[in-house]
């Protein structure tokens, strides 16, 4: 038997469906019955479950939204890899290694009721090349069940699409920058460090590393010569053939030196890359009353050897005459050094 409750609420009802709503049918479309609100609130309809969609249910299952197929080749292991990462940032979903080795690599959905997987393997095991070998490309995982926090989003693979924003610019983004451009374009939350470093790795991709560019200095300084006349180059390297010193004098600069005054400054200052340093620089002042770049140089630290090192290659640019004067901030050791060497 109904309660008093159930009599109340009744009535309530009745109440309110006596009053005229012309925005509702009167009469239910075919192979659609009304179903009493009341009965839903007491559960005394019938004895038959009712069916109602969930927001899990219409995101059970969902494509990567990728042109990815079995049959499709790779270059290299680390190609397809980047591909994945890229693919599972912009189809908001991660992705875990099952297997991986030189010549196999199995991946599946993080969610380890879902369907989504690949396998790819070398086409012969002497060839760099990847090919899918099984590819099943249907979530079936809800999307409510995302994490802000990608897996996927390493610093290497920021740093590959972040890259492009670093060509042709002195600049580019910053940290900050790069958080936001994860956020937006990826989709993924990461830390300052994570931007910082994937900021890193870019500028290592479109410039290179300063490993590289100490390699290439000897070539670098050979071309100058050959291309720039008169140009003075010097490199100096410590008992186990590391970088120490360098200096560099164009050639234009110091035939245009023979017209000046025979007055040059002398400063220096710190740099701060990987491997820090200081840089020492000569400047005179032509006829327009401008700083004229003469000879720079590159040594470890503003100490009596580095200076005494530098001031010997000046000299061999500059020569030795009454009328040179020398400017300086008259640290202790620039001014020892000065009298020693001219």
């Amino acid at each position: 038997m109904p309660s008093e409750n159930y009599k109340l609420i009744k009535l309530f009802f009745s109440l309110f469906r006596s009053i005229p709503n012309p925005g509702r049918d009167t009469q239910p479309a075919e192979g659609n019955p009304v179903v009493d609100p009341l009965l839903r609130l007491t559960g005394a309809a019938s004895d038959e479950p009712v069916n109602v969609p969930t927001t899990e249910a219409s995101d059970s299952t969902f494509r990567d939204g990728s042109d990815l197929h079995e049959g499709k080749y790779f270059n290299t292991k680390k190609d397809l890899k980047r591909k994945l990462s890229d693919i599972a940032m912009k189809g908001n979903f991660e992705f875990r290694t099952r297997k991986s080795n030189r010549s196999l690599w199995v991946i599946e959905c993080i969610n380890p009721n879902c369907s989504w997987r690949l396998r790819a393997s070398k086409i012969v095991p002497e060839s760099t090349k990847f090919v899918i070998r099984k590819y099943v490309g249907v979530h079936c995982c809800s999307l409510l069940n995302r994490n802000a926090n990608h897996r996927q989003a390493t610093y290497v693979v920021i740093g590959e699409q972040v890259a492009p924003q670093y060509v042709g610019v002195e600049k580019g983004p910053g940290p900050k920058g790069v958080q936001t451009f994860a956020r937006t374009k990826l989709g993924a939350q990461i830390s300052y460090y994570k931007a910082w470093r994937g900021r890193k790795h870019a500028h290592t991709l479109i410039r290179g590393s300063p490993e590289q560019s100490f390699h290439i200095l000897p070539s670098y300084f050979h071309m100058l010569e050959k291309l720039n006349p008169g140009t003075v180059t010097c490199i100096e390297v410590d008992g186990e053939s590391r970088f120490k010193y360098f200096f560099l004098a164009f050639g234009v600069a110091i035939r245009g030196f023979r017209y000046m005054r025979k007055v040059v400054g002398i400063d220096g200052t710190f740099l701060k890359g990987q491997y820090r340093g200081v840089l020492l620089v000569a400047t005179a002042q032509d006829g327009n009353g401008q700083c004229y770049p003469l000879a720079w140089g590159i040594v470890d630290s503003e100490n009596e050897d580095a200076w005494t090192w530098f001031f010997t290659q000046l000299k061999e640019v500059i020569g030795d005459t009454d009328e040179l004067a020398l400017i300086s901030d008259r640290a202790p050791s620039i001014k020892k050094v000065i009298s020693t060497v001219f």
